[in-house]
């Protein structure tokens, strides 16, 4: 993932205002009752909502399908090894009731 270049002032006020927001001591109480919520407009959330998409990084098409090679060799080792690992505790089995049955 790229990281984008971003606005050293915007940048240095969301610092500055995490940095306040640290610094705030917590309420005496656990008591003591939050203001509720105030709602954000339909509008606000649509923007609010379009400015995190433009943030996704998406794959390549190339990094899509070596991903999609190396879970289907994954996934054909792993069922290799259960395979082998199923044939060989039956086996094992199987002739420990051999031996209980013919003794």
């Amino acid at each position: 993932m790229a990281k984008k270049q971003g606005n050293l002032a915007a940048m240095k006020t969301r610092a500055a205002r995490a940095k306040a927001v640290a610094a705030t001591p917590a309420p005496a109480s656990s008591s003591a009752v939050a203001a509720p919520k105030k709602r954000t407009s339909p509008v606000k959330f649509a923007q609010e909502v379009r400015a995190e998409a433009r943030k996704i990084t998406w794959t390549s098409r190339r990094e899509t399908w070596i991903t999609s090679v190396m879970v289907f060799i994954m996934v054909a080792l792993a069922g290799l090894f259960f395979f082998g690992t199923d044939s060989a505790l039956g086996w094992v089995v199987s002739q420990v009731l051999k031996f209980a049955n013919a003794g």
